[in-house]
């Protein structure tokens, strides 16, 4: 085999499973993955090819793997239609009868049989010598809503399918559809009150919800609120949790727990002056310290939860009640109970256990108790949460991230279903021209298929199960993801493809289930396939004032549709305060991001983009004579979206009072405090701030207006 034709032969197996084998970068080049980057990312895939020579062998193996099939192991079923399905069968069995077995979610079952001289055939191929065919069978009755299991059976072969029966947009209710509201965001760690001890807690989220309601607005947002490693090794970052599918014992409230009454000595470690000075510091620091705030939380929590199990009683019935419906939750707690025994991420755990065997023996007795007590109280004032917006008819924004923590439990127990070799990132771009590594593990394209998408379906249901609006980090994702081989740079990465379809379709019937609104994180490169089908699927995209205004200074700013949640900008970007007066650049160039040159380049578009807002918002009537000072324009802007047709405006808490400095500096670790910073003013502070109040009532009132206008 000569290299010219080795080389052709692996960029098409790299078709063949899905890597997009070049990609078009920010400025519109063609880059096309190297050869060493593609065999990895093949051997992430489970391709079998060590070196360019394996080429020709994986190619045939990928072949017969794929015309051995019978039938592809996830299908859709938009809005109940009839449902075409295509089937491969060796030729010399294509005229056979075909039995088939319908098992529908409800527990009906349906059989019937099929003729093989009735269908004509669609395709054919030789595979190593073996003629195949294709032929299209239509089920014969139109599906309920739900996930269905399709079984086909002809001379001994079985070909296994999911059906997913869905309607093909997203949830939207009917008030939603009429109505235009307006919420807040912050950080739950930043928000903060008198009785939390220092980051926020749970009981701060629902002062937060009952206080929004009052001000009549209809949505509170905040960061994931999922698990994260709050001890060694200690995670801040709320966007790579342990596991998508357990909260994070962190924002418990514990004076809300009932076992802290009936805890003697639980009561007394709260009550010493040692612990109630560890306390006053931490409510005293501008930042969150998880790792000693944790700590002190734990040592309480041991005691009530040793209480809890010390005698039969109505509470601790009902935690068993909890984790005989949830054996994930329980499995969970082993997990976090053996990582307190070894002290070492799972990679490194004795065989059994990094296998995901875990024993009695594995792990300590009370820590397992205490893990699953927490998850038990994080799922009771979660659900509080949840329950008290529902009350106030408040939709509560969670965010699904997109990854996972590498050492976390999503990892270690469904292993087989992530790819291994190769991190998530991004491209080089124009502010990180290096790219981006962000250090977690992708889903296996094909294996989630395989498993019926199940972990996708439980983390959905995780968050749905609270949310009335769900944010799709990185929404993207559902396409393609950008691999990094491990030990390369960014640059040298690839994008792998998705299933999206079945994704959507999913999003659409689960949204629907739990009748929570979907919106898709569409902000920066996003092909415009992407947006086709997010309108296509009724997601809700994002609409934020700092990208759509730099898109095209000439033009301003472009409508906003009436699909949108918009705001003036993302935890991801400086404050807008920051930005307009900025201070963000200076910061990028301390950092290292910037030099000299790059700054002043920096400040002089600043300026031309200060120019063009102004005269947008001059133009519309939105801000006064020439006024540029940051909070006339802060508020005009907020104006300009009130006034708009966005379906919620989204208001960054921290934006009102003119705070300066970021919750988050992508790009950086060490460099600058990220996923840290506490609010500069506590709730019994800033809800009385006239800049807060007399801006959402404005707002408020110009939403109002905007929907009496429809």
């Amino acid at each position: 085999m000569s290299s010219s034709s080795g080389m052709r032969l692996l960029y098409q197996l790299g078709q063949f499973y899905g890597i997009q084998t070049a990609y078009y970068d920010v400025f519109h080049r063609r880059q096309q993955v190297s050869a060493e980057s593609l065999l990895v990312i093949l051997r992430s895939l489970g391709a079998p090819v060590a070196t360019l020579q394996d080429a020709p062998s994986a190619w045939r193996e990928c072949q017969q793997v794929l015309w051995q099939r019978v039938v592809e192991p996830v299908i859709v079923a938009w809005n109940g239609e009839p449902l075409p399905v295509q089937i491969r069968l060796p030729l010399s069995a294509s005229d056979t009868d075909l039995n088939c077995h319908l098992s529908l979610e409800s527990g009906e079952h349906l059989q019937w049989q099929w003729h093989g001289t009735d269908f004509q055939v669609l395709q054919a191929a030789d595979v190593e010598g073996r003629r195949y065919v294709v032929k299209q069978l239509t089920l014969p009755d139109s599906l309920p809503w739900g996930y269905h299991r399709l079984t086909l059976e002809l001379l001994g072969r079985q070909g296994k399918s999911m059906i997913i029966s869905c309607p093909l947009k997203t949830y939207t209710s009917p008030a939603e559809r009429e109505g235009r509201s307006f919420g807040v965001f912050l950080p739950l760690y930043a928000l903060h009150s008198e009785k939390s001890w220092g980051g926020g807690d749970f009981s701060d989220l629902r002062t937060l919800i009952a206080w929004v309601a009052g001000m009549g607005g209809r949505v509170v947002a905040t960061l994931p609120l999922l698990a994260t490693f709050l001890d060694e090794p200690s995670e801040s970052s709320p966007y790579r949790p342990i596991s998508r599918l357990a909260w994070n014992e962190f924002y418990l409230d514990i004076n809300r727990v009932p076992e802290l009454q009936e805890s003697p000595s639980a009561q007394a470690i709260l009550e010493a002056s040692s612990f109630q000075n560890e306390i006053k510091a931490l409510r005293s620091s501008p930042l969150v310290d998880y790792r000693r705030q944790m700590a002190l939380k734990r040592e309480v929590m041991k005691e009530m939860c040793r209480r809890l199990f010390a005698e039969t009683s109505g509470r601790l019935e009902e935690l068993h009640r909890f984790a005989e419906a949830n054996p994930l939750v329980e499995d969970y707690a082993c997990f976090r109970a053996a990582g307190d025994k070894q002290h070492n991420p799972w990679r490194f755990w004795p065989y059994p256990l990094q296998q995901g065997s875990l024993t009695e023996g594995d792990y300590d007795k009370e820590d397992k108790r205490y893990h699953l007590y927490v998850q038990w109280l994080a799922h009771q004032q979660m659900e509080s949460v949840s329950q008290e917006a529902r009350e106030r008819d408040i939709q509560l924004y969670l965010d699904l991230p997109l990854g996972v923590h590498p050492d976390g439990y999503d990892t270690w127990r469904e292993r087989e279903i992530f790819m291994t070799g190769v991190c998530v990132g991004a491209p080089p771009d124009t502010i990180f021209t290096q790219g981006q590594n962000w250090g977690f593990p992708p889903l296996h394209p094909e294996r989630i298929r395989e498993q019926g998408y199940r972990y996708v379906i439980a983390c959905l249901r995780h968050h749905l199960r609270c949310a009335g609006i769900l944010r799709i980090d990185h929404v993207m994702g559902l396409h393609r993801l950008f691999c990094i081989p491990e030990g390369l740079e960014a640059a040298h990465g690839g994008y792998v493809r998705y299933r999206a379809e079945e994704i959507y379709a999913i999003l659409a019937l689960e949204s629907h289930r739990y009748k929570a609104n979907i919106v898709g994180e569409d902000l920066g490169t996003v092909p415009s396939y992407v947006r086709a089908d997010m309108r296509k699927h009724g997601l809700h995209r994002m609409y934020v004032v700092r990208y759509e205004l730099a898109s095209d200074l000439r033009r301003g700013l472009p409508p906003v549709s009436a699909n949108s949640i918009a705001s003036l900008n993302t935890h991801d970007m400086p404050p807008f305060a920051a930005f307009w007066q900025g201070l963000d650049i200076e910061e990028r160039r301390r950092i290292g991001f910037l030099d000299r040159t790059g700054a002043r380049e920096e400040k002089n578009s600043l300026l031309n983009l200060q120019k063009a807002l102004m005269t947008f918002l001059q133009d519309r009537g939105w801000l006064q004579g020439t006024e540029s000072d940051t909070s006339a324009v802060l508020k005009a802007c907020l104006s300009f979206l009130a006034g708009s047709q966005a379906r919620i405006v989204l208001i960054n808490l921290e934006d009102l009072w003119l705070e300066t400095q970021s919750q988050n500096v992508p790009g950086t670790k060490k460099e600058y405090p990220n996923w840290q910073r506490r609010a500069r003013y506590g709730f019994e502070h800033f809800y009385q701030l006239p800049q807060v109040v007399d801006t959402l009532l404005n707002v408020n009132g110009l939403r109002k207006r905007r929907k009496r206008r429809r």
